[in-house]
């Protein structure tokens, strides 16, 4: 295994700007000597006066942001350096490095390389040399792994270094990726690049980033920006899942065990009230017998098979299958592992239900049995146990703690503040008290919320809760929080995409100024019509929280005075950049094909709720909802406005009189 290098201080990083370069505030006071030594100049007047050099053998992800690194360069500063591979004799006058090389040692002897936290990454500039690096850790022979959903080339375990690029082009280069593609780019072209010394370092403390728009996570091919979360640093995590997600984190992991062993090992499976060892409730969600022996063995043989097809997995999956108040074992070992304090929830068998206790404590004690037996079998390898906390072990376990190679991924649905309640419980229980419950045991936790959506997030509605989300991400940074995957946000970036924006940025680093990003996107995307859009874009805001606040419908908040507003917004910041330049107009266009789409498919809602109540008799709806329809395919289908569009068909299939077969 190859190692280079990764992580830092988790928190706001206080920045200043000295000679006009953004410097981290406490490194700047260590180092005011050298802040006022001569700069460090990368362009001057269209010329490049310093190559990047990435170092031999460079894995092919950090070859590719050294790439973007000069290609980006060149953007700013109207002058593309060249990329060599490898150390140069003789050395030139100056250089930007790429990732970790010796000769670094003897550049910045007082810079210390040795990284200690996972995707550490470095920046630090003196007036000859600019080092670009974080931790990587890859396997040579294991660059290409298999996914959920197609292979992924490139694939290391750590990318600080390809983090810490994005970073320095982001943060030092001031570049902005607001949405995916052309349109979306933000560059300030500079007649010189030129930095004071500097040193930079940081860590992230969120390291499962890639789950957020898990449509573009590295192995699936069927979300819209694959590039643009790359460039955001959400998708080159370190949580060594990213490629497959939805069996590690978002999935269950005994789907196909009925498959597999009813027949052979009836035993595996869990007891039910009538004596049987059914498939209750499906054979896909059938539940395990937690407390037999056997399935520990299975599940680690299980363990090594996987192992041999992809040697790079550190988590293994070990979550209870969905349904998940029907079907759990009642065999005696099993209700041996319960606590009688623990809160109680409904559970369901077979023609059967009965208040039971929260099965936490047992679920805990399951994991716990295959964490030992994991760390057993592989004494030198830091490898984890999977867990939900969902259902019947949404609250925190009373007597059992999860051993420290134990993750939990919480299923709290807390995300826009309007739906904290555990609905499974009997006296209001908070999922965001639970969440911190299960936090305070010291397990690591992963946030995974079925996102509730009340304010139209299914239906690619603007469903904006940026105050909301804002606190969220600070209060499960706060609780420990190392990983977030959300299951149901569907990318639709005309209706959506400050918030996209908003938590790659929170994601990164949770516990900066969340408006403060905004204020900058509206800045940076829409110049002189930035007040304009802010003022849309809080309209949105405001009226989905009214709505889900008020459990008002649809059209009750998205009424005649919503869109008079909104479009004389719009048409407010038209006028005020007719003589800026024309890519602002071109971007509040793209907002504008958000929120027609916004009032035709609530047109469709209320029509197509007409056409249900006359079963079918009012033909006038349905040649409405035909015409609308015809509309708002060709805007979902239009590659540059970045729509999900199976998500929009799948819509359309049941907002329509003749659905597609």
């Amino acid at each position: 295994m190859r190692h280079g290098l990764a992580m830092c201080v988790v928190g706001t990083v206080l920045l200043m700007v000295v000679n006009g370069c953004t410097v981290p505030q406490e490194d700047a006071k260590k180092k005011d000597s050298e802040v006022r030594a001569a700069p460090l100049i990368l362009v001057d007047k269209g010329v490049s006066l310093a190559p990047i050099i990435v170092f031999k053998d460079a894995p092919p992800m950090t070859r590719k942001a050294a790439d973007e690194l000069a290609a980006y360069i060149g953007k700013v500063g109207g002058a593309k350096p060249s990329v060599i591979e490898g150390l140069p004799d003789p050395l030139p006058e100056k250089a930007i490095w790429v990732g970790f090389q010796p000769k670094l040692k003897e550049l910045f002897p007082k810079t210390d390389f040795d990284f200690k936290n996972p995707e550490e990454i470095l920046i630090v500039a003196n007036d000859k040399n600019l080092a670009i690096l974080g931790r990587d850790r890859w396997d040579p022979q294991h660059l290409v792994v298999k996914g959920g959903y197609d292979k992924v080339e490139g694939w290391q375990q750590e990318f600080g270094t390809v983090n810490a690029v994005y970073t320095f082009i982001q943060d030092y280069l001031d570049v902005r990726w607001l949405w995916p593609g052309e349109m979306g780019e933000d560059i300030i072209r500079k007649e010189k690049i030129a930095f004071a010394p500097f040193e930079y370092r940081y860590h992230p403390q969120i390291r499962l980033r890639s789950g957020i728009l898990r449509l573009s996570a590295p192995a699936d091919l069927r979300g819209v920006s694959h590039d643009w979360v790359r460039l955001q640093r959400m998708q080159m995590d370190s949580s060594n899942i990213g490629y497959r997600l939805n069996a590690a984190v978002g999935g269950h992991g005994f789907g196909n065990w009925w498959e597999r062993f009813h027949e052979t090992h009836p035993e595996y499976f869990a007891l039910q009230p009538d004596g049987t060892r059914s498939a209750f409730p499906s054979t896909g969600n059938v539940k395990i017998c937690q407390s037999n022996p056997g399935v520990w063995d299975q599940w680690l043989e299980d363990v090594a098979k996987q192992l041999e097809e992809d040697p790079t997995r550190l988590q293994f999956n070990a979550s209870f299958n969905d349904s998940a108040t029907s079907g759990h074992c009642i065999c005696e070992k099993c209700r041996d592992w319960d606590v009688p304090e623990a809160k109680k929830r409904l559970l369901s068998w077979q023609g059967f239900s009965q208040d039971y206790v929260a099965l936490s404590d047992r679920d805990v004690m399951f994991a716990n049995i295959l964490a030992r037996k994991l760390r057993q079998r592989y004494p030198d390898k830091e490898y984890y146990v999977s867990i939900f906390g969902y259902g019947p072990t949404r609250p925190a376990p009373l007597k059992n703690k999860p051993d420290d190679n134990v993750l939990v991924s919480h299923v709290s649905s807390f995300f826009a503040g309007a739906a904290d309640s555990d609905s499974d419980s009997y006296d209001n229980e908070k999922g965001s008290q639970q969440f911190a419950d299960w936090a305070a045991t010291g397990v690591k936790i992963f946030y995974r919320p079925n996102l509730p959506g009340q304010g139209g997030l299914g239906y690619l509605l603007p469903d904006v809760p940026f105050g909301r989300v804002m606190e969220t991400f600070r209060f499960v940074a706060e609780h420990n929080c190392t990983g977030i995957y959300f299951d149901t946000i569907n990318e639709c970036w005309p209706t959506q995409g400050p918030l996209y924006y908003l938590m790659a940025h929170l994601a990164w680093n949770p516990y900066q100024d969340g408006y403060a990003i905004l204020d900058d996107y509206y800045q940076r995307g829409f110049g002189p019509a930035a007040g304009q859009l802010k003022a849309y874009w809080t309209l949105l805001e405001e009226t989905r929280n009214r709505m889900v606040d008020g459990k008002l419908t649809f059209p009750q908040a998205y009424d005649a005075a919503f869109y008079k507003r909104a479009s004389g917004l719009l048409d407010e910041a038209d006028a005020v950049v007719a003589k800026a330049p024309e890519i602002y107009s071109r971007r509040i266009a793209f907002v504008r094909v958000g929120l027609e789409f916004t009032r035709k498919l609530n047109e469709v809602r209320v029509l197509m709720d007409r056409y249900k109540t006359s079963k079918g008799e009012d033909k006038e709806a349905a040649d409405r909802v035909r015409a609308l329809w015809k509309e708002i395919e060709p805007i979902a289908k239009e590659k540059k406005n970045y729509f999900y569009v199976n998500e929009v068909m799948s819509i359309r299939n049941s907002l329509h009189p003749d659905p597609k077969k």
